[in-house]
């Protein structure tokens, strides 16, 4: 049976929310009193995907390939990580990404079609192929007290067959 070669990774990451910074989802600019603090833009569900990716092809996690301590990453969008990421995962593309941001406020739903856009357009796959939840904590622990955003995500990639 010759089976084919598919990988999968799963990542994590959190942000403390903080006054002052942009809050930054997917890509996408969201309407808050609060941003996520961090060396990049702290877009939690990008860097959720980012060490998904990562893990699929064994090649670590970002805090490896693009250290809070180096200049060159201060700032920069993550979306821009992303692309740097998915360029790793030589001979590989992206069969399908189920995520879910964990945040009491702000509400999510409606930004996340363009996430969703956003995402796809990096990682040259069709949307649907791309999976964005939110959810709340119900008040309860950081995210709930509003301290912090959280995300998870999971990658399935197969190997690709294209010259």
């Amino acid at each position: 049976m010759n089976l084919p070669d598919i990988r999968v990774g799963n990542g994590y990451d959190v942000h403390r929310l903080v006054e002052g910074r942009k809050l930054i989802l997917g890509g996408v600019d969201v309407p808050h009193s609060m941003g996520l603090d961090g060396h990049s833009d702290a877009d939690v569900l990008v860097h959720a995907l980012c060490d998904a990716l990562l893990g699929a092809v064994g090649a670590g996690d970002i805090g490896k390939h693009f250290p809070d301590t180096d200049p060159k990453w201060k700032g920069i969008s993550s979306l821009h990580l992303l692309k740097e990421v998915m360029r790793m995962c030589k001979g590989f593309k992206l069969a399908n990404a189920d995520s879910v941001i964990v945040a009491q406020k702000p509400k999510l739903a409606p930004y996340i079609p363009e996430m969703k856009k956003n995402i796809a357009a990096i990682l040259d796959v069709e949307a649907d192929q791309i999976n964005i939840k939110a959810t709340t904590t119900e008040r309860l622990g950081f995210a709930g007290r509003e301290e912090g955003i959280s995300a998870y995500a999971v990658a399935l990639l197969v190997k690709n067959d294209r010259p």
